[in-house]
């Protein structure tokens, strides 16, 4: 990382690295998110895991913190997550060309990929070995997905946030239980975020 210029933030116990706009650092991304695309089985969420792996715990170019707000956004934005989130990270680190960067390195591998298949789709959709290899993936697909909602998770819990912990209990009971439309519940959590933040600013003396 000689092209790395680091930064003096903090956050998290995790040392934010500040990387140097330049060609290396944009071939470096475009590197970084096509990698985790052509490796990700089993949907948006799982390259989220794999990019805070690379992007928290490797490259440090965001923190946790960051992390989890790119990840809010881009589930509650039109389009795919993993799309949406390199999006994020791209625009974060060099506004509008890195997230032309980061969102070309992630839709390459599967564009690449499923037309491959497409054309060999029909000779293997009945192949026993192929229906038993997807079966096998979907438990390690949801064991990545529950190691990555712990990571995000685990902050709120460590600060004893009582108000986002509560909405992450009545979230998970209203979509689990009463089915109730996703978007319906990011809008009430929304609200009620906003509404708990201007409270606080107030009380803070920021209004």
């Amino acid at each position: 990382m000689s092209h790395m210029k680091q930064s003096e933030c903090l956050d998290n116990k995790t040392k934010v690295v500040k990387p140097e706009v330049n060609f290396r650092f944009f071939l470096q991304l475009f590197w970084a998110t096509f990698t985790l695309s052509i490796f990700t089985f089993g949907g948006g969420f799982v390259i989220i895991s794999l990019m805070r792996k690379k992007m928290v715990a490797t490259l440090h170019w965001i923190d946790d913190e960051q992390m989890m707000d790119f990840v809010t956004i881009a589930q509650s934005s039109p389009g795919p997550i993993a799309v949406n989130g390199s999006l994020m990270v791209g625009y974060h680190l060099a506004k509008l060309p890195g997230a032309l960067v980061a969102a070309l390195g992630t839709i390459l591998p599967p564009m690449i990929i499923l037309s491959l298949v497409s054309l060999g789709y029909e000779a293997v959709k009945d192949n026993l070995w192929i229906d038993a290899a997807f079966h096998g993936m979907r438990p390690v697909v949801a064991a990545i997905v529950l190691q990555v909602t712990w990571v995000l998770f685990k902050p709120l819990l460590a600060k004893k946030k009582i108000i986002p912990l509560l909405m992450f209990a009545l979230s998970f009971v209203a979509l689990y239980l009463f089915k109730v439309n996703i978007m319906l519940v990011m809008v009430i959590c929304i609200i009620v975020a906003v509404i708990v933040s201007l409270v606080g600013m107030k009380k803070a003396g920021l209004r």
